[in-house]
């Protein structure tokens, strides 16, 4: 088996890299239990140092960087900038806080002295995706070394070069080696790893038959773990909502990243009040988008990762247009090299058609009409996703009353929903369970140990 790196802009294999076998597997593994103590013993304040080191690496060669999460998995070159920042700014802001969030804690009981202290698990393996290859794994990293765990990732199979330089990173930073490690496995071997005793928690951003896999590996081996998965977010336009704001809105949320993200706006649920009107100014501006080579700066809109993730996502398309839904935009893959698709929307989509009950992860909007606002809320809680959501209105505590009500991990209001290291990011239902960044991310992966003393 290989990891092999194709150019999603031009379909051309650029590198292959052959996979470990067992004794390349052991010696990594071998080397991160051995670092695990040692790093657990070190101080906030050396921890901090080294987690500022990375941040600075990560600037200092962002173009790098960047280039190669585009030539990876096609990412606009412009964006791939924008991530790399962004896994900077979550490197800092853990270096900045970690000390903090997990103080001890002195809990008045029938002790003389009683408090729950917060101690790292040991090793976390992270099996990550392809779509931000750099921000998902720093995502997990960050809070994870700060908190003095050390850290294995088994990235998705086309990011191999991803996978190797987030390594060098930590590496260029100073951190002792083992600390982190990119093991370059395939999906066969993760099982194996999942079970191996040296490894003590795991975490997945991914497919929900991924997770369910991984968790099942886990539980079985009392293996606590986090899960982040696939999300089919809502964007409710209420009838008294700002449209030019919604739509102008709309197109980042869903076409960012060629649309392959967990909380793009999948389900566009818009009253009957304001469907055409939103409609109309949603439909300019999609088609404004301009496909083509991710490093030029003049492309509004990126290939897809694979030829393959382009052809389902077609296929999901074709299928719901036969079920009934109507084309108002796009809906074919373009004819050219690379793997783009058309930026698309389908009209009326409705329960039993694949584009209402499953994720489209790419280019492509569902409208789903909606009578009224409690329809709306209706339709969004319908889906067994639950990753985010959000609602546009004028009235901001119509708003917030709904986003309450909202089925998901984050309800954002007049706002697209993303990740920011300040606030807490998961799903409940088949979006996962766990929650990574801010302070609730950094104690998913400690032991939360009550000491009594009488």
């Amino acid at each position: 088996m290989t990891l092999e790196t194709f150019n999603p802009a031009t379909g051309e294999s650029v590198k292959i890299f052959p996979t470990w076998g067992q004794a390349e597997l052991e010696a990594a593994l071998s080397q991160v239990a051995a670092a695990t103590p040692d790093w657990q013993a070190t101080c906030y304040v050396d921890r901090s140092a080294l987690m500022r080191k990375a941040a600075a690496q990560l600037r200092a060669e962002a173009d790098r960087y960047a280039s190669i999460i585009t030539l990876e998995m096609g990412k606009l070159k412009k964006e791939a900038l924008g991530e790399v920042e962004k896994c900077a700014s979550v490197c800092d802001y853990y270096a900045d806080n970690a000390e903090q969030f997990l103080t001890d804690e002195v809990i008045e009981s029938d002790a003389q002295h009683s408090l729950v202290v917060y101690q790292p698990m040991g090793t976390v393996l992270a099996v990550m995706p392809w779509n931000f290859p750099f921000w998902q794994v720093f995502r997990f990293a960050a809070p994870g070394l700060m908190a003095g765990n050390t850290g294995v990732l088994k990235h998705a199979s086309n990011v191999p070069q991803c996978a190797l330089a987030i390594e060098e990173v930590f590496h260029k930073a100073g951190f002792p080696a083992g600390v982190f490690r990119s093991l370059m496995i395939g999906a066969p071997q993760v099982q194996g790893v999942i079970e191996d005793s040296r490894i003590h928690a795991v975490t997945l951003t991914g497919s929900e038959p991924a997770g369910r896999k991984v968790a099942a590996i886990a539980g079985a081996n009392l293996k606590k773990s986090l899960l982040e998965l696939g999300g089919s977010d809502a964007f409710i336009v209420l009838h008294d909502a700002d449209l030019e704001l919604a739509a102008t809105q709309g197109v980042v949320s869903r076409f960012l990243n060629a649309g392959q993200s967990c909380i793009a706006a999948k389900r566009f649920i818009i009253v009957d009040a304001v469907a055409e009107d939103f409609l109309a100014l949603f439909k300019e501006r999609i088609e404004a988008l301009v496909p083509g080579d991710p490093n030029d700066e003049a492309t509004s809109l990126a290939p897809m990762a694979r030829d393959d993730l382009r052809d389902e996502l077609h296929h999901q398309v074709v299928d719901s247009i036969a079920a009934g839904a109507v084309v108002v935009s796009g809906c074919e893959p373009v004819a050219a090299p690379g793997s783009f698709y058309q930026p698309s929307i389908i009209d009326q989509v409705a329960p039993g058609m694949r584009a209402y009950d499953e994720e489209l992860f790419g280019p492509v909007a569902i409208v789903i009409r909606a009578k009224d606002e409690e329809d709306a809320l209706s339709i969004a809680n319908s889906s067994r996703f639950g990753l985010g959501g959000s609602i546009w209105t004028k009235d901001r505590q119509r708003g917030e009353a709904l986003a309450r009500r909202l089925q998901a991990g984050a309800s954002f209001v007049n706002g697209m929903v993303k990740s920011d290291p300040r606030l807490p990011f998961g799903g409940i239902k088949a979006s996962g369970y766990g929650r990574e960044l801010s302070l609730l991310g950094i104690k998913e992966f400690v032991n939360a140990k009550t000491i009594w003393i009488g």
